[in-house]
Protein backbone atom coordinates (compact mmCIF):
# COMPACT_ATOMS: atom_id res chain seq x y z
CA UNK A 1 0.00 0.00 0.00
CA UNK A 2 2.85 2.24 0.87
CA UNK A 3 4.00 1.96 -2.58
CA UNK A 4 0.59 2.59 -4.25
CA UNK A 5 0.26 5.88 -2.22
CA UNK A 6 3.77 7.10 -2.87
CA UNK A 7 2.87 7.07 -6.77
CA UNK A 8 -0.33 8.90 -6.38
CA UNK A 9 1.59 11.49 -4.49
CA UNK A 10 4.32 11.40 -7.12
CA UNK A 11 1.32 11.54 -9.67
CA UNK A 12 -0.11 14.94 -8.55
CA UNK A 13 2.44 17.42 -9.46
CA UNK A 14 2.26 16.55 -13.31
CA UNK A 15 -1.69 16.17 -12.96
CA UNK A 16 -1.66 19.13 -11.30
CA UNK A 17 0.70 21.13 -13.66
CA UNK A 18 -1.38 19.75 -17.02
CA UNK A 19 -4.56 21.18 -15.35
CA UNK A 20 -3.05 24.73 -14.23
CA UNK A 21 -1.32 24.92 -17.68
CA UNK A 22 -4.69 23.68 -19.40
CA UNK A 23 -6.68 26.54 -17.98
CA UNK A 24 -3.98 29.32 -18.63
CA UNK A 25 -3.83 28.67 -21.92
CA UNK A 26 -7.71 28.80 -21.85
CA UNK A 27 -7.82 32.42 -19.97
CA UNK A 28 -5.13 33.86 -22.06
CA UNK A 29 -7.38 33.61 -25.15
CA UNK A 30 -10.17 34.75 -23.42
CA UNK A 31 -11.99 38.53 -24.18
CA UNK A 32 -12.24 40.72 -21.03
CA UNK A 33 -9.20 39.96 -19.11
CA UNK A 34 -8.14 42.40 -16.24
CA UNK A 35 -6.27 45.03 -18.13
CA UNK A 36 -9.47 45.29 -20.37
CA UNK A 37 -11.42 45.65 -17.02
CA UNK A 38 -9.03 48.73 -15.75
CA UNK A 39 -9.46 50.44 -19.32
CA UNK A 40 -13.61 49.88 -18.86
CA UNK A 41 -13.49 51.05 -15.79
CA UNK A 42 -11.24 54.03 -16.76
CA UNK A 43 -13.47 54.71 -19.97
CA UNK A 44 -16.42 54.76 -17.63
CA UNK A 45 -14.92 57.31 -15.75
CA UNK A 46 -14.40 55.58 -12.53
CA UNK A 47 -11.54 57.68 -11.15
CA UNK A 48 -11.04 55.21 -8.26
CA UNK A 49 -9.65 53.20 -10.92
CA UNK A 50 -6.55 55.16 -12.09
CA UNK A 51 -5.65 55.63 -8.41
CA UNK A 52 -5.00 51.73 -8.08
CA UNK A 53 -1.71 52.78 -10.60
CA UNK A 54 -0.01 54.71 -8.23
CA UNK A 55 3.04 54.22 -5.97
CA UNK A 56 6.73 53.87 -6.28
CA UNK A 57 8.70 55.72 -9.16
CA UNK A 58 6.47 57.44 -11.10
CA UNK A 59 3.81 57.30 -8.86
CA UNK A 60 2.97 61.10 -10.68
CA UNK A 61 1.34 59.21 -13.51
CA UNK A 62 -1.84 58.75 -11.73
CA UNK A 63 -2.67 62.34 -12.01
CA UNK A 64 -1.58 62.15 -15.57
CA UNK A 65 -3.08 58.54 -16.13
CA UNK A 66 -6.07 60.73 -14.95
CA UNK A 67 -6.05 63.43 -17.33
CA UNK A 68 -5.20 61.05 -20.44
CA UNK A 69 -8.63 59.43 -20.22
CA UNK A 70 -10.15 62.16 -20.56
CA UNK A 71 -7.36 63.88 -23.15
CA UNK A 72 -8.14 62.35 -26.45
CA UNK A 73 -5.55 63.19 -28.92
CA UNK A 74 -5.39 61.80 -32.43
CA UNK A 75 -1.12 61.31 -31.67
CA UNK A 76 -2.30 58.30 -29.71
CA UNK A 77 -1.63 55.10 -31.01
CA UNK A 78 -4.34 52.08 -31.45
CA UNK A 79 -3.87 49.67 -28.94
CA UNK A 80 -4.18 45.99 -28.93
CA UNK A 81 -6.88 45.94 -25.85
CA UNK A 82 -10.56 46.49 -26.63
CA UNK A 83 -11.68 49.88 -25.77
CA UNK A 84 -8.50 51.27 -25.00
CA UNK A 85 -8.29 53.47 -28.53
CA UNK A 86 -7.80 56.94 -27.87
CA UNK A 87 -6.22 55.98 -24.06
CA UNK A 88 -2.38 57.26 -23.79
CA UNK A 89 -0.01 54.42 -24.15
CA UNK A 90 1.87 55.16 -21.73
CA UNK A 91 -1.38 54.62 -19.29
CA UNK A 92 -1.81 50.92 -20.98
CA UNK A 93 1.87 50.31 -20.49
CA UNK A 94 1.38 50.82 -16.83
CA UNK A 95 -1.81 49.51 -16.77
CA UNK A 96 0.18 46.15 -18.03
CA UNK A 97 2.81 46.34 -15.76
CA UNK A 98 0.87 46.81 -12.83
CA UNK A 99 -0.77 43.07 -13.55
CA UNK A 100 1.94 41.31 -15.01
CA UNK A 101 1.03 41.68 -18.86
CA UNK A 102 4.69 43.49 -19.73
CA UNK A 103 6.00 40.24 -19.78
CA UNK A 104 5.05 37.05 -22.27
CA UNK A 105 2.64 34.37 -21.42
CA UNK A 106 5.12 31.60 -20.75
CA UNK A 107 6.87 33.36 -18.02
CA UNK A 108 3.99 34.51 -16.15
CA UNK A 109 2.96 30.97 -15.91
CA UNK A 110 6.35 29.92 -14.97
CA UNK A 111 6.50 32.80 -12.27
CA UNK A 112 3.20 31.49 -10.99
CA UNK A 113 3.48 28.44 -10.75
CA UNK A 114 6.96 28.97 -8.74
CA UNK A 115 5.02 31.09 -6.04
CA UNK A 116 2.39 28.37 -5.65
CA UNK A 117 5.03 25.77 -5.14
CA UNK A 118 5.29 28.01 -1.66
CA UNK A 119 1.75 28.64 -1.61
CA UNK A 120 2.13 32.18 -2.35
CA UNK A 121 -0.37 32.89 -4.70
CA UNK A 122 -0.19 36.72 -4.66
CA UNK A 123 -2.87 39.26 -3.99
CA UNK A 124 -6.13 40.10 -5.68
CA UNK A 125 -6.21 42.04 -8.98
CA UNK A 126 -9.55 44.14 -7.59
CA UNK A 127 -9.95 43.28 -3.78
CA UNK A 128 -5.87 44.45 -3.07
CA UNK A 129 -5.78 41.70 -0.41
CA UNK A 130 -3.58 38.50 -0.38
CA UNK A 131 -5.19 35.62 -2.06
CA UNK A 132 -5.02 33.10 0.98
CA UNK A 133 -6.35 35.75 3.37
CA UNK A 134 -9.60 35.63 1.42
CA UNK A 135 -9.96 31.95 0.71
CA UNK A 136 -9.55 31.87 4.54
CA UNK A 137 -12.20 34.25 5.15
CA UNK A 138 -14.64 32.85 2.85
CA UNK A 139 -14.19 29.25 3.77
CA UNK A 140 -16.10 28.57 7.17
CA UNK A 141 -19.30 29.84 5.16
CA UNK A 142 -18.51 27.13 2.25
CA UNK A 143 -17.24 23.97 5.09
CA UNK A 144 -20.44 25.20 7.04
CA UNK A 145 -22.91 24.44 4.29
CA UNK A 146 -20.97 21.73 2.40
CA UNK A 147 -20.42 19.23 5.71
CA UNK A 148 -23.90 19.93 7.01
CA UNK A 149 -25.62 19.22 3.37
CA UNK A 150 -23.09 16.66 2.97
CA UNK A 151 -23.55 14.77 6.16
CA UNK A 152 -27.30 15.30 5.89
CA UNK A 153 -27.77 13.98 2.62
CA UNK A 154 -25.86 10.60 3.76
CA UNK A 155 -27.69 9.91 6.63
CA UNK A 156 -30.73 10.40 4.56
CA UNK A 157 -29.73 8.56 1.07
CA UNK A 158 -27.89 5.63 2.60
CA UNK A 159 -31.07 4.36 5.24
CA UNK A 160 -33.17 5.26 2.33
CA UNK A 161 -30.98 3.42 -0.37
CA UNK A 162 -31.01 0.38 1.89
CA UNK A 163 -34.69 0.12 2.58
CA UNK A 164 -35.82 0.93 -0.75
CA UNK A 165 -33.63 -1.99 -1.63
CA UNK A 166 -34.82 -4.60 1.11
CA UNK A 167 -38.91 -3.32 0.22
CA UNK A 168 -38.10 -3.47 -3.87
CA UNK A 169 -41.24 -2.62 -5.94
CA UNK A 170 -43.16 -2.41 -2.89
CA UNK A 171 -45.37 0.67 -2.23
CA UNK A 172 -42.70 2.51 -0.25
CA UNK A 173 -40.62 1.78 -2.83
CA UNK A 174 -42.68 3.27 -5.04
CA UNK A 175 -43.86 6.68 -3.30
CA UNK A 176 -40.11 7.25 -2.06
CA UNK A 177 -39.12 6.86 -5.50
CA UNK A 178 -41.99 9.41 -6.84
CA UNK A 179 -40.24 12.25 -3.90
CA UNK A 180 -36.84 11.43 -5.33
CA UNK A 181 -37.71 12.02 -9.05
CA UNK A 182 -38.70 15.38 -7.97
CA UNK A 183 -35.72 16.18 -5.73
CA UNK A 184 -33.96 14.90 -9.09
CA UNK A 185 -35.61 17.21 -11.20
CA UNK A 186 -35.63 20.79 -9.37
CA UNK A 187 -32.50 22.71 -9.04
CA UNK A 188 -31.14 22.88 -5.06
CA UNK A 189 -31.40 26.84 -5.94
CA UNK A 190 -35.45 26.64 -6.83
CA UNK A 191 -35.50 24.98 -3.60
CA UNK A 192 -34.03 27.41 -1.96
CA UNK A 193 -36.21 30.28 -3.63
CA UNK A 194 -39.44 28.00 -2.52
CA UNK A 195 -38.10 28.09 1.08
CA UNK A 196 -37.72 31.72 1.27
CA UNK A 197 -41.16 32.30 0.09
CA UNK A 198 -42.40 29.65 2.56
CA UNK A 199 -40.54 30.86 5.34
CA UNK A 200 -37.97 33.20 5.34
CA UNK A 201 -41.16 36.22 5.03
CA UNK A 202 -41.07 35.82 1.55
CA UNK A 203 -45.44 35.22 1.07
CA UNK A 204 -45.67 33.30 3.72
CA UNK A 205 -43.98 32.37 7.76
CA UNK A 206 -41.18 34.57 8.61
CA UNK A 207 -39.34 31.86 10.73
CA UNK A 208 -35.95 32.09 9.62
CA UNK A 209 -33.47 34.92 8.38
CA UNK A 210 -33.04 35.55 4.87
CA UNK A 211 -29.31 36.45 5.04
CA UNK A 212 -26.05 36.21 6.48
CA UNK A 213 -24.77 33.07 8.48
CA UNK A 214 -25.06 34.57 11.97
CA UNK A 215 -26.38 37.81 13.37
CA UNK A 216 -25.37 41.21 13.55
CA UNK A 217 -25.23 40.79 17.41
CA UNK A 218 -23.11 37.00 17.53
CA UNK A 219 -20.16 38.15 19.69
CA UNK A 220 -22.42 39.16 22.62
CA UNK A 221 -24.79 36.13 22.88
CA UNK A 222 -24.18 33.63 25.20
CA UNK A 223 -22.28 29.79 23.80
CA UNK A 224 -25.36 28.04 23.34
CA UNK A 225 -27.14 31.28 21.82
CA UNK A 226 -24.37 31.16 18.82
CA UNK A 227 -24.51 27.32 18.85
CA UNK A 228 -28.64 28.41 18.03
CA UNK A 229 -28.29 31.35 16.57
CA UNK A 230 -25.58 29.43 13.85
CA UNK A 231 -27.91 26.37 13.20
CA UNK A 232 -31.04 29.36 13.00
CA UNK A 233 -29.23 31.12 10.22
CA UNK A 234 -27.68 27.59 8.55
CA UNK A 235 -31.04 25.66 8.18
CA UNK A 236 -32.69 27.13 5.06
CA UNK A 237 -29.23 26.87 2.79
CA UNK A 238 -28.25 23.25 4.30
CA UNK A 239 -32.09 22.09 3.77
CA UNK A 240 -32.04 23.36 0.08
CA UNK A 241 -28.32 21.85 -0.84
CA UNK A 242 -29.78 18.66 0.63
CA UNK A 243 -32.98 18.46 -1.11
CA UNK A 244 -30.90 18.72 -4.15
CA UNK A 245 -28.51 16.26 -3.47
CA UNK A 246 -29.47 13.57 -1.78
CA UNK A 247 -31.62 12.02 -4.70
CA UNK A 248 -28.38 10.57 -7.02
CA UNK A 249 -27.09 9.04 -3.99
CA UNK A 250 -30.32 6.97 -3.03
CA UNK A 251 -30.83 5.33 -5.98
CA UNK A 252 -26.82 4.84 -6.34
CA UNK A 253 -27.05 2.76 -2.77
CA UNK A 254 -30.50 1.12 -3.94
CA UNK A 255 -29.01 -0.38 -6.84
CA UNK A 256 -25.63 -1.17 -5.02
CA UNK A 257 -27.42 -3.04 -2.43
CA UNK A 258 -29.82 -4.73 -4.85
CA UNK A 259 -26.85 -5.74 -6.96
CA UNK A 260 -25.37 -7.57 -4.02
CA UNK A 261 -28.62 -9.27 -2.42
CA UNK A 262 -28.80 -10.95 -5.47
CA UNK A 263 -25.22 -12.40 -5.56
CA UNK A 264 -24.85 -16.24 -4.68
CA UNK A 265 -22.77 -15.48 -1.35
CA UNK A 266 -26.15 -14.24 -0.03
CA UNK A 267 -28.43 -17.16 -1.14
CA UNK A 268 -26.07 -19.40 0.77
CA UNK A 269 -25.65 -16.97 3.92
CA UNK A 270 -29.75 -17.51 3.95
CA UNK A 271 -29.59 -20.90 3.21
CA UNK A 272 -27.34 -21.24 6.53
CA UNK A 273 -29.72 -20.15 8.65
CA UNK A 274 -28.55 -16.49 8.96
CA UNK A 275 -31.07 -13.86 9.69
CA UNK A 276 -31.99 -11.27 7.41
CA UNK A 277 -30.57 -8.03 9.33
CA UNK A 278 -27.63 -10.07 9.62
CA UNK A 279 -27.15 -11.58 5.84
CA UNK A 280 -27.54 -7.21 5.09
CA UNK A 281 -25.48 -6.05 7.94
CA UNK A 282 -22.60 -8.18 7.40
CA UNK A 283 -22.17 -9.35 4.24
CA UNK A 284 -23.91 -6.85 2.10
CA UNK A 285 -23.80 -3.81 3.44
CA UNK A 286 -19.50 -4.08 3.21
CA UNK A 287 -19.32 -4.71 -0.30
CA UNK A 288 -22.62 -2.35 -1.11
CA UNK A 289 -21.09 0.73 0.37
CA UNK A 290 -17.87 0.70 -1.67
CA UNK A 291 -19.25 2.22 -4.46
CA UNK A 292 -21.32 4.96 -2.17
CA UNK A 293 -17.90 5.75 -0.56
CA UNK A 294 -16.11 5.74 -3.54
CA UNK A 295 -18.61 9.20 -4.77
CA UNK A 296 -18.04 10.40 -1.00
CA UNK A 297 -14.85 12.91 -1.94
CA UNK A 298 -16.55 14.09 -5.30
CA UNK A 299 -19.51 14.66 -3.93
CA UNK A 300 -17.95 17.06 -1.20
CA UNK A 301 -15.81 19.08 -3.75
CA UNK A 302 -18.60 19.43 -6.05
CA UNK A 303 -21.17 21.16 -3.07
CA UNK A 304 -17.94 23.21 -2.38
CA UNK A 305 -16.88 24.29 -5.56
CA UNK A 306 -19.92 24.29 -7.28
CA UNK A 307 -23.09 23.47 -5.43
CA UNK A 308 -23.31 26.08 -3.07
CA UNK A 309 -23.22 29.10 -5.98
CA UNK A 310 -26.26 29.77 -6.56
CA UNK A 311 -27.25 29.31 -2.74
CA UNK A 312 -24.55 31.32 -1.26
CA UNK A 313 -26.13 34.57 -3.58
CA UNK A 314 -29.53 33.75 -3.11
CA UNK A 315 -29.15 33.55 0.97
CA UNK A 316 -26.43 36.78 1.00
CA UNK A 317 -23.63 34.06 2.11
CA UNK A 318 -19.98 35.24 1.33
CA UNK A 319 -18.75 31.83 0.66
CA UNK A 320 -15.94 30.46 -1.55
CA UNK A 321 -18.37 29.86 -4.58
CA UNK A 322 -19.44 33.69 -4.64
CA UNK A 323 -16.03 34.83 -4.10
CA UNK A 324 -15.21 32.40 -7.01
CA UNK A 325 -17.96 34.07 -9.00
CA UNK A 326 -17.00 37.47 -8.77
CA UNK A 327 -13.33 36.45 -9.66
CA UNK A 328 -14.59 34.85 -13.14
CA UNK A 329 -16.79 38.02 -14.16
CA UNK A 330 -13.82 40.26 -13.25
CA UNK A 331 -11.34 38.17 -14.55
CA UNK A 332 -9.44 38.59 -10.80
CA UNK A 333 -6.54 35.71 -11.95
CA UNK A 334 -4.90 35.46 -8.88
CA UNK A 335 -8.13 34.51 -7.13
CA UNK A 336 -9.20 32.06 -10.44
CA UNK A 337 -5.81 30.42 -10.41
CA UNK A 338 -4.78 30.25 -6.81
CA UNK A 339 -8.43 28.96 -5.84
CA UNK A 340 -8.09 26.58 -8.56
CA UNK A 341 -4.11 25.38 -7.74
CA UNK A 342 -5.82 24.44 -3.77
CA UNK A 343 -8.62 22.91 -4.70
CA UNK A 344 -7.40 20.91 -7.21
CA UNK A 345 -4.40 19.83 -5.07
CA UNK A 346 -7.14 19.01 -2.00
CA UNK A 347 -9.35 16.87 -4.82
CA UNK A 348 -6.54 14.70 -5.38
CA UNK A 349 -5.67 14.70 -1.86
CA UNK A 350 -9.23 13.75 -0.72
CA UNK A 351 -9.66 11.04 -3.60
CA UNK A 352 -6.54 9.44 -2.38
CA UNK A 353 -8.18 9.27 1.02
CA UNK A 354 -11.12 7.48 -0.38
CA UNK A 355 -8.88 5.10 -2.22
CA UNK A 356 -7.68 4.39 2.08
CA UNK A 357 -10.96 4.46 3.06
CA UNK A 358 -11.92 1.56 0.42
CA UNK A 359 -9.26 -0.39 1.91
CA UNK A 360 -10.60 0.38 5.26
CA UNK A 361 -13.90 -1.04 4.68
CA UNK A 362 -12.89 -3.96 2.94
CA UNK A 363 -8.96 -5.11 3.25
CA UNK A 364 -9.68 -7.33 0.00
CA UNK A 365 -8.83 -4.58 -2.39
CA UNK A 366 -5.73 -4.77 -3.46
CA UNK A 367 -4.34 -1.82 -4.68
CA UNK A 368 -0.63 -2.43 -4.85
CA UNK A 369 -0.98 -4.41 -7.64
CA UNK A 370 -2.55 -2.24 -10.00
CA UNK A 371 -1.30 0.59 -11.89
CA UNK A 372 -2.14 4.02 -11.26
CA UNK A 373 -4.73 5.74 -14.06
Amino acid sequence: MAAYILRRLFLIVPTLLGIMLLNFAIVQVAPGGPVEQMIAQITGTDAGATSRLGGGPGGDMVGEGAQAELDITTSRADSKYRGAQGLDPALIERIEKQFGFDKPAYERFFIMMTDYLSFDFGESFFKDRPVVDLVIEKLPVSISLGLWSTLLTYLIAIPLGIRKAVRDGSRFDVWTSGVIIVGYAIPSFLFAVMLIVLFAGGSYWDVFPLRGLVSDNFDDLSWWGQVTDYFWHITLPVIALTIGGFASLTMLTKNSFLDEINKQYVLTARAKGLTERRVLYSHVFRNAMLIVISSLPGAILAILLTGVLFIEFIFSLDGLGLLGFEALIQRDYPVIFGTLYIFTLLGMLVKLLGDLVKVWVDPRIDFESREVS
